[in-house]
């Protein structure tokens, strides 16, 4: 019909030659591989392109998480305090962990360590599952796959924002009132994010190839916790061990030793600077630059092959 109209055929409509190169037809045409790894630049980019999305995402996941619950929200700070509470019982009643605290001092000691380790144990929990319990969403959507761990980071970051509410009460109840000091706590929780995003990242990508992980984090995460100070003080309770120098200095400048110390300095007012590790900030930086930067290459080095196989 278009030849009797005197119309050519559309020249996109010609077949190409026999044994046209298909890399230089697809540069020729603007195709891409689907799902390919972008450089690292503009993958940075694209996730700044995703800012709302991402913000949007954490706080629908937030409000979504203790929905078919009676008490809703409140549970986001109903579990570490009664979490605290147990652990109080146990270590600081029967086990006699206050040792090196005193007894006015050891709940708020308490109740920070359990909020603020608790904020670390649940970003890497949800950041083993970020990929491979969102596969719907990887699969059906092109975006950067960063974006999932970052956010269930950031759903971490607003939920110990709810708690921390309820801890200025247990800090006010124990006679540690507000002061220029409690702005350390941005600085401090500012650098744990970081870390805690980077280590999202990290399990992320072990957690999309390896789904049995998520069943093993736990138990990792509670011999973590149990030698990170969350319910003693690690000097206290080495000083009349027969512990090696160099033990007694990994489980203090361990990240989440180190991360608990700041916000427990800058909240409590008898928690002096005698309880903490020399150089303490250097070692905070220290770890949310090195989680941060090497999480984030480790996940996008496999950024195809997200929701693949």
């Amino acid at each position: 019909m278009s030849q009797a109209l005197g119309t050519p055929p559309a020249a996109s409509a010609r077949p190409e030659p026999h044994g046209t190169d298909l890399a230089a037809l697809a540069a020729r045409h603007g195709l891409t591989v689907s799902g390919a790894r972008p450089p690292l630049g503009a993958y940075v980019r694209q996730l700044w392109g995703r800012r709302h999305f991402i913000l949007a995402f954490s706080q629908a996941k937030l409000t979504a998480q203790y929905s078919k619950a009676k008490l809703g929200q409140l549970w986001q700070v109903a579990t570490p305090l009664l979490n605290a509470a147990v652990y109080f019982f146990i270590f600081g009643l029967l086990l006699g962990a206050r040792k090196g605290i005193p007894s006015d001092v050891y709940v708020p000691f308490l109740v920070t360590g359990v909020f603020v380790f608790t904020f670390t144990q649940s970003s890497v929990l949800a950041g083993v599952r970020a990929i491979s319990g969102n596969l719907g969403l990887v699969r059906a959507l092109h975006f950067p796959r960063a974006s999932l761990p970052i956010s269930f980071a950031l759903q971490q970051l607003q939920q110990l924002l709810f708690s921390m509410l309820v801890l200025v009460v247990v800090m006010i109840g124990f006679k540690s009132y507000p002061d220029a000091s409690w702005l350390l706590v941005i600085p401090a929780l500012a650098l744990q994010f970081v870390f805690n995003t980077g280590l999202a990242l990290i399990f992320a990508r072990m957690g999309s190839k390896t789904p049995d992980l998520a069943q093993l984090m736990p138990f990792v995460l509670r011999t973590w916790m149990y030698a990170s100070g969350v319910m003693f003080s690690i000097p206290a309770m080495l000083e009349d061990k027969n512990v090696p120098a160099w033990l007694a200095d990994v489980l203090q400048w361990n990240p989440a030793a180190i991360y608990m110390d700041l916000v427990r300095f800058a909240l409590i007012d008898q928690y002096d600077a005698s309880y903490l590790p020399p150089h303490v900030w250097a070692f905070a930086l220290g770890w949310a630059v090195v989680a941060g930067v090497v999480g984030f290459v480790y996940f996008w080095k496999a950024e195809e092959r997200y929701g693949r196989g």
